[in-house]
């Protein structure tokens, strides 16, 4: 009698072990679905491109366009008659340079180099151009020995006004902090380009300069 209760017990031990695992694999298995149902889907991988469509991607991109071909118009010399303000309302200032204007690296970026004098002082710039064949986007930068910095400014042409407008970002040398700019570029005719700069101060635009080149 005693094996057969010894019996009984273990039976009822494993019975109530294997309704335990069940049940534990049951919530685990619910669990698991739960948790796949709000998984976020994942997106589907970018397919591959072949060689040959690589090459003509890359031919498209490195070869100049309409829009260099534009930029190339200005090589030559330019006069420049600067004008800009100090602060906003403030009394105009104005300035003299020449620019040097050519083309780079196989007609694919445009560099001008400016010389002349501002707040009395021998005054020295250089400036680049690039059309993105990829994106339509162009950027500008400009260095001078007036500073230390770069300005670096980003944007589109206009083909219904002539203009390339432009907007970036530059160190204050007197807070040291970034404060925005805008620039806007204008080809007047074939031999007369103007330029107009706007920075923002206590969070208001207001025109810093105006240049207006002449070709030589």
């Amino acid at each position: 009698m005693k094996k057969v209760f010894l019996s009984m017990l273990v039976l009822s031990l494993c019975l109530a072990s294997c309704k335990k695992e069940t049940k534990t694999e049951t919530e685990t298995d619910v669990t698991t679905t739960k948790t796949d149902s709000v998984a976020p889907a994942e997106e589907a991988p970018e397919k591959p491109m072949d060689s040959v469509a690589m090459q003509e991607a890359w031919k498209k991109y490195a070869t100049p366009g309409d829009a260099h071909k534009m930029m190339a118009e200005e090589v030559g010399t330019w006069n420049c008659e600067m004008t800009y303000w100090m602060e906003p309302d403030g009394k105009p200032e104005k300035s003299t340079s020449v620019a040097e204007i050519k083309m780079v690296l196989g007609g694919r970026y445009q560099e001008a180099i400016y010389k002349g004098t501002m707040m009395g002082q021998p005054f020295e710039g250089k400036s680049t151009m690039a059309y993105n064949n990829a994106n339509g986007e162009i950027t500008s930068t400009f260095i001078d020995n007036m500073g230390t910095g770069m300005m670096v400014g980003m944007g589109t042409y206009d083909e219904a006004t002539k203009t390339t407008n432009m907007r970036g970002e530059m160190v204050s040398p007197v807070t040291g902090k970034k404060t925005p700019y805008r620039e806007a570029y204008t080809i007047v005719d074939a031999n007369t380009r103007t330029m107009e700069m706007f920075d923002t101060k206590d969070g208001k635009e207001y025109k810093s300069m105006e240049i207006t080149m002449k070709r030589k």
